[in-house]
């Protein structure tokens, strides 16, 4: 699956599966991009921005990896991690569905890198993992990720009421859906 994912997006920035070793320079993405992704994340407590934290929380997404039940990805400038796509909570059976995230490091926003990126994942879902659906859920003011969605193809289902907890509350989202197969 590695060898299959690995695409090159443009500016020198791949998209690739996440690797154990990935976790310090997640550590010092995730610090670097701490103002720009607190109004879209959950609040994380300060140990989340080290590196000892990251590698628990990627050893847990590779562990999901392993077992079929998530893609987890970075987004590399050489070996800097600039931002992540992520498919997780993957149903198979009659469902065949699994979730979207994303995020771009602050100084990248605005080129078409997480377009790009998400129309890969795009491909990945349907051709190497046989999904037969992707859904995503934005904030309501969140008009730049949905305009990412849109462009790749993803159509509004609906209004969550306080579907996550973000920033600190509880906070509705507009979801999406992206058909993988006709």
């Amino acid at each position: 699956m590695t060898d299959v994912v690995a695409r090159e997006l443009s500016d020198g920035v791949g998209l690739r599966v996440l690797q154990q070793e990935d976790a310090p320079e997640l550590a010092a993405a995730y610090a670097r991009n701490r103002q720009h992704l607190a109004p879209w994340d959950p609040v994380r407590e300060p140990g989340w921005f080290e590196a000892a934290t990251q590698q628990r929380v990627v050893a847990g997404q590779l562990t999901a990896l392993r077992a079929g039940e998530a893609l987890p990805l970075v987004l590399v400038r050489g070996v800097e991690v600039v931002g992540r796509v992520n498919v997780t909570g993957i149903v198979r059976g009659a469902f065949q569905s699994a979730a979207l995230g994303y995020w771009l490091d602050a100084h990248l926003n605005g080129r078409g890198l997480m377009t790009a990126a998400v129309a890969a994942v795009c491909e990945i879902a349907r051709d190497d993992l046989a999904l037969h659906r992707l859904q995503a859920g934005t904030l309501l003011h969140n008009e730049a990720s949905q305009r990412v969605l849109t462009a790749c193809g993803f159509e509004p289902i609906g209004i969550a009421p306080a579907y996550l907890q973000i920033a600190g509350r509880w906070q509705d989202h507009r979801l999406f859906q992206r058909i993988l197969h006709d």
